[in-house]
């Protein structure tokens, strides 16, 4: 697999004026370096992505549907390679990449191969209205918008671009995708995989830019919708830019998620989901478990095995197959986790493991579990972003659905228990975008079909699945009137006999029982019912006649 040195538009690599260098997190070594666009080239980009749109949105589904499997092959042949790279640049231990990264990329071809076609076939729908029965077609089609821009991060270099980019092609859209500037190798490799697959030029293009440029993109007035992942600072400044020029957006931004622990929750199952969900990526997930409310029969017990189990992990190397965590990706983003822990520690809390930065090179910090956590720390209200799990004892239920509700996010919640009424009530009451019980919500990143996004500081709209597609489309509803009536009941003049028309028309349409055949009569005594009322579409609608 050969790494691109340049930005990938209208599929030809394009050198540009500044330069954007890789490190690797473990080492600090660079990993590569590619030329980086201006202003200039993001018009290029969106130029060559607007003259692509046509002829790939005029493209039958089931064309673009053999592109995308024609991508899963490669990914398939390549995820090993792709692994490595997302392993080099983001960090994380090359297994965990091919479990987070590589088999979320792989199934998103893959069901989009082949469920697109039913996704977005039209989609009839008889009418309601008895006044509107004589239409031969109504329904939803969903057509593509246009342009999109995809915006992505670091965290899950192949994953999140793959969760935005594959079902906007397949919609029809054309795409202009600006990778993170710390993971740009393996973003510009995913366009590079789609033109060997046999992309049409212009369809996808990959853009490397410095974060001083991305405003060209998102304010460009040929992007349709912005799509953004990331912070909830940097979304919000991506939101206003938007709005500015009416332009869609929708954002995916950060979490503060939490977990309820019942007093019947199973004690093993819950420890490794809990440790997995806090410290997986080194915790570097906008749905990472960031806190957790145990109820008090359960906590001691509940927090002990939780130690045990994270003084187990193996925190090094990331290309070696046995660790557990590697890095975090960016110095400042392990300063933003130091500096959360001291703040919990300097207001009272006890670190039990972790807690301390490692020496040697690499942005490295251990998993590190916490008690004695109140509101006011930073660790309780604010995105960490990075390998902490925080465990709060609580008297009930009721507490702790309270205070896990009692957040300005909303992405990802999970409740863990043995009773299915507590289950119910855990899936019902806590307030998130996808709630999980027994294992925590983040899972559902990896199911297609599973929707994705959160409440409040979490983002706007949904991605994934069908409700994921939506987004990408536009919803247009659509209707065929036979025509060939010389004018429809409603068409003007409005004069005394249409008065008399419409005035029985509102309670014969909309009253039940005996009553609605007074209305009738009165209804079918004007001379607008006589000339333009079809009988014989009234006598097909014989239920709704009566």
């Amino acid at each position: 697999m050969k790494l691109p040195s340049h930005s990938i538009i209208g599929n030809r690599e394009i050198e540009g004026p500044r330069t954007i260098t890789s490190f690797d997190p473990a080492t600090g070594r660079e990993v590569g370096a590619v030329t980086a666009l201006d202003a200039d080239g993001v018009g290029l980009a969106v130029e060559a992505a607007r003259r692509a749109f046509t002829g790939w949105a005029a493209t039958p589904v089931a064309g673009r549907a053999a592109i995308l499997q024609r991508w899963l092959e490669i990914m398939i042949a390549e995820a090993d390679e792709v692994a490595a790279l997302a392993t080099a640049e983001n960090g994380k231990p090359i297994s965990e990449a091919l479990l987070v990264d590589i088999v979320p990329a792989c199934a998103t071809l893959e069901y989009w191969a082949g469920h697109a076609e039913r996704h977005l076939a039209f989609q009839r729908v008889a009418p309601e209205q008895l006044l509107f029965a004589h239409w031969r077609l109504a329904g939803y089609r969903l057509d593509p918008l246009g342009v999109l821009a995809a915006i992505t991060p670091w965290n899950y270099p192949v994953a999140i671009p793959m969760w935005e980019i594959v079902p906007a092609l397949v919609a029809g859209n054309t795409v202009v995708f600006k990778p993170a500037s710390a993971t740009v190798l393996t973003g510009l490799a995913l366009v590079d995989q789609a033109r060997r697959a046999g992309l049409p030029e212009g369809v996808l293009n990959g853009v490397a830019l410095p974060g001083s440029v991305t405003d060209a993109l998102v304010d460009h007035p040929g992007v349709a919708k912005v799509f953004f992942t990331g912070s909830v600072g940097v979304g919000r400044h991506v939101a206003g830019r938007c709005a500015a020029r009416l332009a869609p957006v929708q954002l995916e931004l950060g979490g503060n998620d939490a977990a309820v622990v019942a007093a019947d929750a199973p004690l093993e199952r819950t420890a490794r989901s809990l440790v997995w969900g806090a410290f997986m990526n080194s915790g570097q997930s906008c749905a990472s478990v960031e806190r957790v409310f145990a109820v008090d029969e359960i906590h001691d017990r509940l927090v002990r095995r939780i130690v045990q189990l994270t003084a187990e992990l193996k925190v090094g190397d990331p290309t070696r197959r046995d660790t557990d965590l590697g890095p975090l990706t960016t110095s400042e983003q392990r300063d933003t986790v130091v500096a959360h822990v001291a703040d919990a520690v300097a207001k009272g809390a006890r670190v039990l493991c972790g807690g301390a930065v490692p020496d040697g090179p690499g942005w490295f910090y251990p998993p590190t579990v916490l008690v004695d956590v109140t509101d006011e720390m930073l660790l309780m209200h604010e995105e960490t972003f990075g390998p902490t799990l925080p465990v709060i004892r609580v008297r009930d239920l009721d507490e702790a659905i309270a205070r896990a509700n009692d957040s300005r996010f909303g992405l990802t919640a999970s409740g863990f228990t043995a009773s299915h009424e507590t289950a119910a009530r855990l899936q019902r009451e806590l307030a998130a975008g996808v709630v999980g019980i027994n294992e925590h919500g983040i899972v559902a990143a990896g199911e297609v079909t599973g929707s994705w996004g959160g409440l409040g500081e979490s983002g706007i709209g949904r991605a994934h699945g069908p409700f994921g597609l939506h987004e990408m489309v536009n919803v247009k509803y659509v209707f065929t009137d036979p025509g060939d009536d010389p004018a429809a009941p409603w068409h003007y003049p409005y004069d005394e006999d249409f008065a008399q028309f419409i005035g029985a028309a509102v309670p014969y349409l909309f009253t039940a029982g005996m009553a609605k055949h007074a209305h009738l009569r009165a209804l079918a005594s004007t001379r607008r019912f006589v000339e333009r009322v079809r009988k014989t579409t009234l006598l097909r609608h014989l239920d709704k006649l009566v």
